[in-house]
């Protein structure tokens, strides 16, 4: 069968940033991954009704820092700060380190894949029709900007006795978007007539006149729209 990439790592440097900012040596490595994990699933089963979309975790000599996205932060903080502050205490004894807990809002709510999918399952579990909670959710996406959306669902839907996936799209949704932008530069770059240039030149005085000194080979060429 066909080569399986992991789509996060395969954007990882490009378009997507790495989720653990840290680095160990071969003793510590795996006990720091294990410890993300663990900070991760309780972060996640704690506050899944707050709409946790992304938990970064960056680590120095002294603390480990968590960052929370979340849709809803004051849910997360609580009155006073007082949930925000449990929370961190609750860490710190799990891992028995020194905690800073950030709390970050998201706001493009619509638009982001892990709420977006989320809230599809949230709809099903409440017994809706799934080409209705699909269809809102994607209505929503493109309403807030997004220039494609496509959702999957999988299992025995409306109680159908055969298990089978269904899938709804909307707008364009490129197969990679790594290389996306990539590809629309270089179609520009084509496209002589709609490509702007900048071009540097110099003026010099020359008895109270100002004449245009010379210009580099590769400018006369964009004036001549050769340059590509």
């Amino acid at each position: 069968m066909g080569q399986k990439m992991h789509p996060h790592g395969l954007r990882v440097g490009v378009i997507k940033d790495w989720d653990s900012k840290w680095y160990a040596d071969s003793k510590n490595f795996a006990d720091y991954l294990v410890e993300d994990h663990k900070i991760r699933e309780y972060v996640k089963k704690k506050l899944f009704v707050s709409g946790i979309s992304k938990i970064e975790i960056e680590r120095t000599a002294k603390f480990v820092k968590v960052n929370v996205y979340t849709a809803k932060p004051g849910v997360v903080i609580g009155k006073g700060g007082n949930l925000a502050e449990s929370l961190k205490q609750e860490l710190s004894k799990m891992i028995n380190k020194e905690v800073n807990l950030n709390i970050v809002e998201v706001k493009d709510v619509d638009t982001n894949a892990q709420l977006v999918a989320e809230n599809i399952a949230g709809q099903l579990e409440r017994r809706i029709s799934f080409r209705r909670a699909m269809k809102q959710c994607m209505q929503k996406a493109m309403k807030a900007g997004a220039l494609g959306i496509k959702s999957s669902v999988s299992g025995r839907l409306g109680g159908a006795d055969m298990a089978r996936t269904e899938f709804y799209k909307e707008g364009t949704t490129t197969t990679d978007t790594s290389k996306f932008w990539d590809y629309k530069l270089e179609n520009m770059k084509k496209m002589t007539d709609r490509v702007k240039y900048t071009i540097d030149f110099s003026l010099t005085k020359i008895e109270n006149e100002w004449k245009l000194d010379d210009l580099l080979e590769t400018d006369r060429q964009k004036i001549h729209g050769l340059y590509k």
